[in-house]
């Protein structure tokens, strides 16, 4: 093999990009779903693909990769390209990939509107539709030129930003790459990536180094690098594919802590300081902070503080801000009143209270996920797989759910039987029911009582006028058995806008009937996100943080609820599933007195 070295991300990217390609050009549907499913495998995979190649490893034993995907990704380590993917870009504009994520677009319609309306791109589209050339086509219409409308207003708010978790993945590989280049003291990541906001425009990384070029030359050749933007003796900023942009800058160690500080807040929270240290007498820059001194030098004066973040703000008579809280939502004069709360940590949670086994949609069994549990410390878990409305999940109706308990039961008996051979997660019997359009329950009143943990949840009717919404949600919270409101916008980050509800509405009733609200720590939801999580606790809602995971690899996924539940400056107090099993049960049994227990 070569010494390119892709990340898994940066393969999984092409694979599925060929996918949508593929599809818009009207190949096979077999050869389509191949691709999308190879893509998730390998994204997911434990192991970097290239240490798979790199000892000889047979990547046709990653699931749904067969002979002719492994040797295209081999070609792609070999050669930096996957033939295939070229050949149909060669054919189908790649503006298409913009068209597709377009909601109720998809690759099929990207195809009829290139080859009907000649759409190449977003602003294509949008004028097609502004036209009402978009509803003439046979089977679009009126109302699907309105939602493509709106749809491609939704994708430009969005254009530019990647999600969390994709970033992090996209990252990670760089910034090892970096990491290992000669003469480098020290290598942080800044901007909203560290904040752990849900979605990144770019990500700023910062250097301390001997050899500035070593470290500029390491991002600038790095193989997921699609484009170089530019590159200086201290600055260099490149595309990866997907792109994501990423910022590389080389600065002295004694003014270290002042960029960090100043690279990572947002423009509102620097604003804020530089006008602390201002009515100080003071002068804050990315440089230091300084006193005094005359010219135009970044750097002329008594420098006070810049080497850390902590000097920086202790100087200006502060306690260190936590990163997510730097956004001018009260942080500053509660760092200066020593009131900043003592915010949540990964360490605080003690169990995950919504997962997904092969009883429904998920891809483990139920012990592979209590095992994993188990590895990561857990002191209770939640198996909460969906009711019988997703049918296309494999849902439970009473029969199904019946048959699962069988299967807990089992697992109970092997725990009696067997008392020895470490911790074991507590297993509470849980599962996800559906609200119906009505605000009904997707499951008897007998089996909702005889639940250990009842957590509703939307998942059809999305479009639904507020009103009717926000009374069908409300509805469900009254029920006396529910527990958890799971991801209760319904968002999908950069492809789904949430349900129009009256949040407030929502949270007075959660509060008022001892339900929890989620905040789904899957990147591709974060959802309640900081400000509606900001909102619900002031309500007097509790919140639940947890996975939704499908695969013993979602269970990872823990800390980006973390990361924003830490934007919403919430507490190991706030956080049902940071608190002991025995104050979990009075809360989930609705006992008196339990939620301050």
């Amino acid at each position: 093999m070569s010494g390119r070295r892709f990340s898994n991300a940066a393969v999984a990217a092409r694979l599925a990009r060929l996918a949508d390609l593929l599809e818009i050009d009207g190949a096979n549907a077999f050869r389509v779903r191949a691709y999308r499913g190879a893509a998730e495998s390998i994204e997911t995979h434990p192991e970097a693909i290239a240490d798979v190649l790199a000892r000889g490893g047979d990547l046709t034993a990653l699931k749904g990769v067969g002979k002719d995907l492994a040797a295209a990704v081999t070609t792609l380590f070999d050669d930096g390209e996957i033939p295939a993917l070229r050949e149909v870009a060669e054919r189908v504009p790649v503006g298409l990939l913009d068209v597709v994520r377009v909601p109720g677009v998809g690759p099929k319609r990207a195809a009829t509107l290139w080859r009907e309306l000649g759409v190449t791109s977003l602003d294509d589209l949008d004028r097609a539709a502004r036209a009402g050339r978009v509803a003439a086509l046979a089977g679009f219409g009126e109302k699907t030129q309105a939602k493509v409308l709106a749809g491609v207003a939704q994708v430009r708010r969005h254009g530019g930003r990647v999600r969390l978790g994709d970033a992090e993945a996209a990252l990670a590989p760089l910034l090892a790459a970096v990491r290992d280049a000669p003469g480098i003291a020290r290598v942080e990541v800044a901007g909203s990536l560290r904040r752990g906001r849900a979605t990144v425009g770019d990500v700023d990384l910062l250097a301390v180094a001997d050899q500035p070029a070593a470290a500029m030359a390491a991002l600038r050749e790095h193989p997921d690098v699609a484009e170089v933007l530019g590159s200086g003796d201290t600055k260099t900023s490149v595309r990866l594919e997907g792109d994501l942009q990423v910022d590389l800058r080389v600065v002295p160690a004694p003014s270290f802590g002042a960029a960090w500080q100043y690279f990572t807040g947002s423009k509102a929270h620097n604003v804020a300081l530089r006008q602390r240290a201002v009515d100080r007498g003071l002068r804050l820059s990315e440089y230091g902070l300084f006193r005094g001194g005359e010219g135009e030098h970044p750097e002329r004066g008594e420098r006070l503080a810049g080497a850390d973040e902590d000097g920086v703000y202790r100087a200006l008579g502060l306690a260190w801000v936590p990163p997510e809280l730097r956004e001018d939502r009260g942080e500053i004069a509660a760092a200066a009143e020593g009131s900043l709360p003592r915010l949540l940590e990964p360490s605080d949670l003690r169990g995950d209270l919504h997962m997904h086994s092969d009883w429904s949609d998920g891809t483990a069994d139920i012990r592979a996920m209590r095992a994993a549990c188990a590895e990561r410390g857990y002191a209770y878990m939640a198996i909460t797989d969906h009711s019988q409305a997703l049918r296309m999940t494999g849902g439970l109706d009473p029969e199904k759910l019946a048959r699962q308990w069988a299967e807990l039961d089992e697992i109970a008996a092997e725990d009696a039987a067997s008392p020895g051979g470490g911790p074991r997660p507590v297993l509470l019997r849980g599962l996800e029911v559906d609200i119906l359009k009505d605000g009904r329950l997707d499951l008897g009143d007998d089996w909702l009582a005889r639940l250990d943990l009842v957590i509703v949840s939307v998942h059809g009717h999305l479009d639904l006028p507020q009103a009717q919404q926000t009374e069908r949600v409300v509805r469900a919270l009254q029920h006396p058995e529910v527990n958890v409101l799971a991801h209760p916008t319904g968002r999908l980050l950069g492809s789904r806008e949430g349900m129009a509800l009256d949040l407030d509405a929502v949270f007075e009733a959660a509060a008022a009937h001892g339900v929890a609200v989620e905040c789904n720590a899957s990147p591709y939801r974060l959802d309640l996100g900081d400000v509606e999580l900001m909102r619900a606790v002031a309500a007097g809602c509790r919140v639940v943080i947890d996975t939704d995971a499908h695969a013993v690899a979602g269970l990872d996924d823990l800390r980006y609820g973390v990361a924003t539940a830490r934007r919403a400056w919430l507490a190991r107090e706030h956080v049902v599933n940071a608190w002991t099993l025995e104050r979990l049960r009075a809360f989930l049994a609705k006992r008196p007195g339990a939620v301050g227990a």
